[in-house]
């Protein structure tokens, strides 16, 4: 049995140019994304938090340009993107503003995930609109992104995204209403595959191809998306977008094709910590600190007594006391910040700093404990 959408509290939902942008008129779908702030709005009502990953800039500073049909040079894509960027971004902001609910830009690149430090900025500043209750709105930053650190699609960034900020569940909308076991458009015997537990290569094999000069991803992109949101412990959708209110749509039960996932996002992310980063150093804790960890505290300055290794921020560290291993975290802070504030209290770290750093040197959310 599928899940219900009601039941996830943090949802990622990405959103294509074929859908935004009416490729005969080059123009935006201001019906269709009326339409879906309805959606996001009564989703957001109900307490979710919800972010959007939206394509589009490229394909509407395309237009304004005047740029021909077909593939763009490099250049012409970042030109493109420039123009389109201001006009995106406007138009969620006033789409939402429709509903009450404030929207933030938020433009990455490839390496604000893959990089450690550059991962914990991203991720502190979405997760921070997202306590506000605002919604992020995030776009590759193809203004500056070369193919050398580009994503290329986004429906991996979305799903790079959705487990950097532990969603439950992710939402591609896509010009079909999920996975068949072959193309349908070529193959009238394909049969619709409501719920897929676990992306084998026979599921890996039924993808296909690209389909639209606005879009560089097709089926074979969602499902490696799919790979990605699954071992992050996020489940994912892949539904059809055409429809006006297309979430409600999936709500309501319309058809799609669920990615299940055995796990969850904070067990995933500790998983990941505890096993799959090494450790560049050890912070060394007090037993009152200790204690406070095993409780879920998160790990303050003043609890560590001295540190060991040369580290950077965002890299793994290991927390022991004196007697045992605690665990494992991601560090906030540059090994030699951290030595001049260990034993300190949080309130001293901007005036021993010079700047206002991180409250926590480990923060709970970035720390796998053992048992």
């Amino acid at each position: 049995m599928s899940p219900q959408l009601s039941q996830f509290r943090r949802v990622v939902l990405k959103v294509g140019s074929a859908l935004l942008v009416d490729r005969a008129r080059g123009r935006l779908n201001h019906a269709w994304l009326a339409a879906l702030a309805e959606d996001i709005a009564d989703l957001h009502a109900q307490g979710a938090d919800v972010l959007v990953v939206s394509s589009g800039a490229i394909a509407m500073g395309r237009t304004v340009l005047g740029l021909p049909s077909g593939p763009l040079r490099l250049e012409e894509s970042q030109a493109a993107a420039a123009v389109g960027q201001i006009a995106l971004a406007r138009t969620w902001s006033e789409v939402l503003a429709h509903h009450g609910i404030t929207a933030g830009q938020i433009l990455v690149t490839l390496s604000d995930t893959e990089q450690r430090r550059r991962y914990l900025n991203a991720r502190a500043t979405t997760l921070k609109l997202l306590e506000m209750r605002a919604v992020p709105v995030i776009n590759e930053n193809d203004t500056v992104a070369t193919s050398e650190i580009r994503y290329g699609d986004n429906d991996r960034l979305a799903a790079r995204v959705a487990t950097m900020i532990g969603a439950d569940l992710l939402v591609l909308f896509s010009d079909i209403d999920g996975l068949y076991t072959a193309p349908p458009a070529s193959d009238p015997n394909a049969e619709h595959i409501p719920v897929v537990e676990r992306i084998t290569p026979a599921i890996e094999a039924m993808a296909g191809g690209a389909a639209s000069e606005l879009s560089r991803g097709g089926m074979r992109t969602k499902i490696e998306a799919g790979k990605i949101a699954t071992s992050g412990g996020t489940h994912m959708i892949i539904a059809d977008g055409r429809t006006k209110n297309p979430l409600k749509r999936v709500a309501e039960g319309g058809r799609c094709t669920w990615f299940l996932t055995p796990s969850n996002p904070a067990t995933a992310r500790k998983t990941w910590i505890a096993g799959a980063l090494e450790p560049r150093g050890t912070l060394i804790v007090d037993e009152g600190a200790a204690r406070a960890l095993q409780s879920g505290a998160s790990l303050l300055p003043v609890g560590v007594r001295r540190i060991e290794g040369s580290f950077h921020r965002g890299d793994a560290v290991t927390i022991r006391s004196e007697a045992r291993v605690l665990g494992r975290g991601l560090v906030a802070y540059d090994a030699e910040d951290a030595a001049r504030i260990i034993g300190r209290p949080s309130r001293e770290i901007e005036g021993i700093l010079g700047y206002p750093g991180r409250t926590e040197m480990v923060h709970r959310d970035d720390m796998a404990l053992s048992d």
